[in-house]
């Protein structure tokens, strides 16, 4: 990757990684409306250039669950096929830790494994910085992943 492309694709992700979103009303709009437009909308899995939290001039493309708009933005959250169970447990156990939830497989992962979304590292995205439309979440996974969203971030 140059390092005009990387400026470039790091310049989509808007929040600081591993920063905390915004608090309740600052314009976070939650919603399930995907739509087989070619446009990535609430509900969708997409892929981004999503920073590594040690280092935010690396990264990597990443499946990203779109949970709802932030004025021009996309608001999202990064999945991962990696199991954190025991970290998760771990990190409850303390009262503390990142905070992720399982939403099983789907067409995203051409392994069909299934995936975690974290809860706790929110991603402004520009639109256009998406690279393509990875599946669709069912709506009754997605309400269960945006009542914890809502209820970690304070969201409306």
């Amino acid at each position: 990757m140059s390092r005009v492309g990387g400026l470039l694709r790091r310049a989509a992700v808007r929040l600081t990684p591993g920063r905390r979103a915004p608090a309740a009303g600052t314009g976070v709009v939650v919603s399930y409306r995907p739509s087989a437009d070619g446009r990535a909308d609430p509900g969708e899995v997409v892929w981004a250039w999503v920073p590594f939290e040690e280092d935010a001039t690396r990264g990597k493309d990443r499946p990203v669950l779109v949970v709802g708009r932030d004025g021009d933005l996309l608001v999202g959250l990064m999945l991962t096929s990696k199991d954190h169970d025991g970290a998760e447990r771990r990190a409850r156990d303390a009262g503390q830790g990142r905070r992720w939830m399982d939403v099983g497989a789907g067409g995203w992962d051409r392994q069909g494994r299934p995936s975690e979304v974290r809860l706790d590292r929110v991603l402004h995205l520009d639109p256009k910085a998406v690279r393509r439309e990875g599946a669709t979440l069912d709506e009754r996974r997605f309400r269960a992943v945006a009542d914890a969203a809502r209820a970690l971030h304070g969201w409306a």
